[in-house]
């Protein structure tokens, strides 16, 4: 896992593990994120599906629940496969925009 922060914003890319591990890291790490807007990147992995954006659930409701964003980044998947709950898009920049665009409304007090 690579930890990149950008102000308020840690963008976490996978690397070489499994879905099911790169959730446990990050569950793991969280004390520490908590605080930020997340963005996963998903690029690296060839293969992805729906079930695997599903294991980032739980992480994504709790992060949400305390007024961060959450947004995974992968074009392999569509926001159509997955629950409503979860953000994704499919680059980085849309990531960035997303977040941007959560914050203005938290800041209006639109959520």
């Amino acid at each position: 896992m690579i930890f990149n922060k950008e102000g308020s914003t840690t963008i976490i890319t996978q690397e070489k593990t499994t879905i099911v591990k790169f959730v446990k890291g990050i569950e793991d790490k969280y004390e520490t994120l908590k605080n930020d807007n997340i963005i996963i990147n998903l690029f690296s992995l060839k293969k992805i599906s729906a079930d695997d954006i599903n294991e980032f659930l739980r992480i994504s409701n709790t992060h949400k629940a305390s007024r961060r964003s959450f947004v995974i980044v992968t074009d392999k998947v569509s926001y159509d496969d997955v629950p409503e709950e979860i953000s994704i898009v499919p680059t980085l920049q849309e990531a960035y925009d997303l977040v941007e665009m959560e914050e203005i409304e938290r800041d209006l007090d639109f959520e």
